[in-house]
């Protein structure tokens, strides 16, 4: 009798513990869920995440074992590198700007012929992959094809020296995908001022307005990451539609070249332009080891000298060698979102850094672009004509 006691007595006794240790939805685990991970996934699963620059395309170009090879670089999962689609999957990444990038240096040879076989790489790289990436070139496209299960990928050109002086050019890249096109790169153009800090750089010539103007009719952005502050400026007075700054920085938290001053912020609800904030370690401290906390300084500025509405993600993946601690490749997107919501951002302007504000610039410039081309036609002035050059 004593052990039939006891045996019964016993499993009752264990029960909570047996259940605990059993259970999949233990207590013990459901105290361990994130309740701010948790918003950053159901943010980043209904809400396109649309990051403003990656430059696997140039990587692809360099892969030393099969120079511009996409199949032989490893996008379904690679060792090294930022960027894989197991990686933008785990990051839910929901759209994408994919950099076509041009060296400056390929103006001393020719940038037209790079620029397109950069295009070549990038609609490879979607031709491979059509079960997971699928061609942006509309807002319209990007929530369709994040509906669809997969990434919306748009194409943005780096580097106004690639149009060789020439609208026509700009058109044809237009044609071929392109949706935005960072003005200059690392060098002064014949009609556009790059990035530095030297007073007196300079901005847009007349024929650099006519570009703005005629990206505005196709209603590709123009994007003045990289100009020099007068560009920046000159740019904001001419285009009618909102810009962007695909990947760059906010200086008064840095004195980098490359970063947005607050005097440009504070004209970005003007024009309804997003500034996408850029990861470069050296663009966000000049502490040996940038981390996660710079990244969210430089938003949260952004945010509170243009206000929520004009901010975005444009890290630069494989575009650097360097990157902060806790966001080292495409899959840590959760973790950065999952911080912000730690640090008081509601879910609704969550979605409006993921995605929100750039398919409402992108609509915005679609809609100046209806509106030019029922009034002119492309235009065909030519650098000589308005700048007097030879």
């Amino acid at each position: 009798m004593f052990v039939a006691r006891s045996a019964s007595r016993a499993p009752l006794a264990l029960l909570p513990l047996l259940l605990l240790l059993l259970s999949p939805l233990s207590t013990l685990e459901a105290q361990e869920v994130d309740p701010h991970m948790e918003t950053a996934l159901r943010v980043l699963t209904t809400t396109p995440l649309i990051d403003g620059h990656n430059d696997l395309p140039w990587q692809i170009r360099l892969n030393e074992d099969a120079p511009m090879d996409v199949r032989a670089y490893g996008v379904e999962g690679r060792e090294g590198g930022h960027t894989d689609i197991p990686r933008l999957r785990e990051g839910r990444v929901g759209g994408q700007f994919w950099s076509i990038y041009v060296p400056s240096s390929a103006m001393e040879t020719g940038a037209a012929r790079f620029q397109l076989e950069q295009f070549d790489i990038a609609h490879r790289l979607l031709e491979e992959f059509p079960e997971h990436l699928g061609l942006a070139l509309t807002a319209e496209d990007v929530m369709r094809v994040f509906h669809e299960g997969r990434i919306a990928s748009i194409l943005g050109m780096e580097g106004g020296h690639a149009i060789e002086n020439s609208l026509g050019a700009l058109r044809s890249y237009y044609d071929l995908g392109a949706r935005y096109m960072t003005l200059t790169h690392s060098a002064d153009l014949d009609w556009a001022g790059a990035a530095t800090l030297e007073p007196g750089a300079p901005g847009l010539t007349e024929f650099g307005r006519e570009v703005v103007r005629e990206m505005n009719w196709l209603g590709m952005l123009v994007d003045i990451s990289h100009v020099s502050d007068q560009t920046m400026s000159d740019v904001l007075d001419v285009s009618q539609a909102p810009v962007i700054f695909s990947h760059s920085s906010v200086r008064a938290l840095h004195e980098h070249q490359r970063n947005v001053p607050d005097h440009i912020l504070e004209r970005l609800p003007e024009n309804g332009g997003v500034i996408m904030i850029t990861y470069v370690p050296g663009f966000l401290t000049d502490a040996e080891t940038a981390t996660i906390d710079d990244v969210i300084a430089h938003i949260e500025h952004a945010r509170d000298v243009a206000g929520v509405d004009y901010v975005g993600i444009g890290a630069d993946y494989d575009g650097i060698t360097s990157i902060p601690e806790g966001l080292e490749d495409v899959s840590t997107y959760p973790a950065l979102f999952a911080e912000l919501s730690r640090r008081g951002w509601s879910e609704g302007d969550l979605r409006k850094l993921a995605g929100e504000n750039v398919l409402r610039v992108m609509r915005d410039a679609e809609a100046v672009s209806r509106q030019l081309q029922q009034e002119r036609g492309p235009s065909h002035a030519t650098i000589e004509e308005l700048d007097g050059t030879e």
